[in-house]
């Protein structure tokens, strides 16, 4: 296993279960038990081979489309917003599918183009990606729906697309969506009105904050190194899902703000070294193929939503909804990131196998399924 990626893990655990701690302390249970449930499967699901992910990766996209699909009929909210069906709930079990959606298109995409190639191939790959998008959409999901697109995207140029033709998708993209926009916006009028109340709201004040104002103010008072998880001098926000970002910061400071930027960079550099050591290969393999996309997708799901959740901490963006990766409080999205960082532990341990030890790179290319 890489070293790097279980120490990130870790860090980004710890100061999960510190943000947890100092917010809601009554939660620091579960959350501690689930944070070893979704270590020991990563350490698990990291025995497997890429072409293991290769293999399941159909069957497990089209699993998660049913799960997308059951959501408008049987989903069910929040308190705060029964409109907004994200959840499915089979006995005592809670979980989003939209997180599980994310894996099923890294391991479905990564599959396909590790099968197939990437000529000729662009027309099946954007209706996957607009396939998955599309059921996330309409929970409404707006955040996720932006994240999962992106995740395409970036999929497509991990397996080799051209520039020019992504950039073509979505500039048609973009041309057939204009005239839906206005009518989904009538249909979810709070997506408007909570963009237009991001860029005139006020935080000159401390009365009257806001969610990303409560942050802000959460954060300043940690200073270099936080006030400690019993500090609770303030009056404190405590959030611990979506901004729990001014919970670590609250309590470990600059200094653990810094450190949970710095176990992200560990993530991306780990997935770009797979990619390099990848492009090194010769001949390359469809499993070789396949775990380099693993790689980046397994990647960019993490930190690509890291980076949306932070930017509205920051208040770059409006509040979305989106948790922060292994540090959030609550299960689906922690047990989903856990394995996306078991994918590049296999991916990473494939490539070196197959550059440094001649595993299979001198044979005949894998055959990772028969058509």
């Amino acid at each position: 296993m890489s070293i790097q990626l279980v120490i990130a893990q870790i860090l980004l655990i710890s100061l999960g279960l510190l943000g947890v701690a100092a917010s809601e302390p009554d939660k620091i249970a579960d959350h501690g038990l689930k944070a070893l449930l979704a270590v020991g499967a990563t350490m698990l699901i990291a025995r497997l081979r890429p072409r293991a992910f290769l293999r399941i990766g159909p069957g497990v996209w089209v699993f998660t489309l049913l799960l997308l699909a059951l959501v408008p009929f049987v989903g069910v909210g929040t308190a705060e917003s029964e409109a907004t069906r994200r959840w499915l709930h089979f006995g005592p079990v809670r979980f989003q599918p939209s997180e599980m959606a994310k894996l099923g298109l890294v391991l479905m995409l990564a599959s396909f183009f590790a099968r197939r190639g990437v000529q000729n191939k662009l027309i099946s790959a954007t209706g996957m990606i607009l396939l998955t998008t599309g059921l996330v959409f309409i929970e409404p999901d707006l955040g996720t729906s932006v994240l999962m697109f992106g995740l395409g995207i970036i999929l497509m140029y991990a397996a080799g697309v051209r520039i020019s033709n992504i950039s073509g998708f979505i500039l048609a993209l973009t041309m057939l969506a204009i005239p839906f926009g206005g009518l989904y916006l009538e249909q979810h009028p709070y997506i408007l009105e909570r963009w237009t109340g991001h860029q005139t709201r006020d935080v000159s004040t401390q009365q009257g904050l806001d969610q990303i104002g409560l942050a802000h103010r959460d954060l300043s008072f940690g200073g270099l190194i936080g006030q400690g998880p019993d500090g609770l001098r303030y009056k404190y926000f405590g959030e611990h899902t979506d901004m729990i970002v001014a919970s670590v910061g609250f309590t470990s400071g600059l200094l653990g703000v810094a450190t949970l930027l710095f176990a992200y960079w560990v993530i991306v550099v780990t997935a770009l070294d797979v990619a390099h050591l990848a492009s090194r290969v010769r001949p390359m393999t469809p499993e070789v193929h396949g775990a380099s996309i693993l790689a980046i997708g397994a990647m960019f799901m993490i930190v690509g939503q890291a980076f949306v959740n932070l930017c509205v901490a920051a208040g770059i963006f409006p509040v979305t909804g989106v948790p922060l990766p292994l540090v959030s409080y609550g299960f689906s999205s922690m047990l989903t990131m856990s394995v996306a960082l078991a994918v590049i532990h296999s991916a990473m341990r494939e490539v070196r196998r197959q550059l440094y030890d001649g595993d299979v790179t001198t044979d005949a290319p894998v055959t990772l399924s028969t058509d």
